[in-house]
């Protein structure tokens, strides 16, 4: 088989390799040669951005939206089908899979994601995705307007390579959403000894089976639900990701939610954009309510699975919290992937 040879030790160090393949895109730029070079999506169609055949590898995704519909980055549906695929191996909100929640655009830089726009919250933004896509035989990319408006312009670049042949050690790149609103609060008979021995009432970001591994996440956290009157803070709860059908104790158990996402003692310095972790929407940092977007990309240290993989974070400290949580997980897999549970209906996934 056609072997790729990749970048071994950093995006840089392997710059200077020559390698066998051609460079594509797929955009919406104006075949008349004018300058209207976006799509407009009637609400209720799909758009296909994308329909590649042979092999290759997406590199970069670059989309910027312009909608009437103040909540269309949660009513536009992102979707993506690998090797001829009936079921999705991509389908979540166009803002979320880009970064943030709760139908918002914000300013932030990390390694894979970004958004690119002026200072402050808003719904517009160019946003980008470099996570590596690979195919062997197709790729299709598309968005479905779901709002009752039109998408009056969609803007898109998708830089793909084409190779001879694709490995068979590459695995499929997948996204999916999901949301808990609210998270069921569990009422502990002592307060004061809250604990949770069974990791089964915690919020579940991903559950995939097969081959494959987990490469991180997007929580979006409505902090509305305080019932502590002094202390606010949603972010005790526990990472716990389940590796092959274990049971308790989970082979990843972690200490906070902060933790998990790269912080430290809460989210003291609120937005904030690392690499590998970061802060791309910060709610009200002196008592920690409103609306957040967090983001932990395993891009170096994978959570490998064999034959399955549950992520799973607690709500609160043994998920004694009742908000609003919805997430994106990113994951690599060996096809064909579990079917995905059926996308809620647009008036089910607007913010709160």
């Amino acid at each position: 088989m056609y072997r790729i040879i990749e970048p071994k030790c950093g995006p840089l160090s392997g710059l200077a390799t020559l390698r066998d393949c051609v460079s594509k895109r797929e955009s919406s730029f104006d075949r008349t040669g004018g300058n209207r070079d976006c799509l407009t999506v009637e609400p209720g169609k799909t758009a296909v951005l994308a329909d590649i055949k042979g092999a290759g590898c997406i590199r970069h995704v670059w989309v910027t939206v312009s909608c009437g519909d103040r909540h269309y980055l949660r009513k536009v549906v992102l979707r993506m089908f690998w090797d001829g695929e009936t079921s999705p191996s991509v389908e979540v909100p166009v803002g979320d899979f880009f970064g943030v929640g709760h139908a918002l655009a914000n300013h932030f830089v990390s390694l894979p994601l970004t958004m690119v726009k002026e200072p402050g919250r808003g719904v517009n933004a160019a946003m980008n995705c470099y996570f590596p896509m690979p195919y062997a035989s197709s790729a299709r990319v598309e968005v479905e307007n779901e709002c009752t408006v039109p998408v009056n312009s969609f803007y898109y670049q998708i830089d793909y390579e084409e190779y001879r042949g694709l490995e068979d050690d590459q695995g499929r790149f997948h996204a999916v959403w999901n949301r808990e609103n609210p998270c069921k609060r569990v009422e502990h008979p002592d307060p004061k000894n809250e604990v949770n021995l069974t990791g089964d009432e915690n919020y579940v970001i991903l559950e995939a089976e097969g081959r494959g591994h987990y490469v991180g996440c997007v929580l979006n956290v409505d902090n509305y639900n305080v019932f502590h009157q002094n202390y606010r803070w949603f972010g005790e709860g526990d990472d716990m990701i389940f590796v092959d059908g274990e049971k308790w104790p989970p082979s990843l158990h972690g200490t906070g939610t902060e933790d998990y996402f790269g912080a430290a003692w809460g989210f003291p310095c609120g937005q904030y954009s690392g690499p590998y972790t970061g802060v791309s929407l910060a709610g009200d940092t002196n008592e920690w309510s409103g609306k957040w977007s967090v983001y932990r990309f395993h891009l170096e240290d994978p959570v490998h699975f064999k034959k399955s993989v549950k992520v799973t974070i607690e709500h609160g400290h043994a998920n004694d919290q009742g908000n609003d949580y919805s997430s994106v997980a990113y994951w690599y897999q060996t096809e064909p992937h579990k079917p995905f549970p059926k996308l809620p209906e647009a008036s089910k996934r607007l913010p709160r």
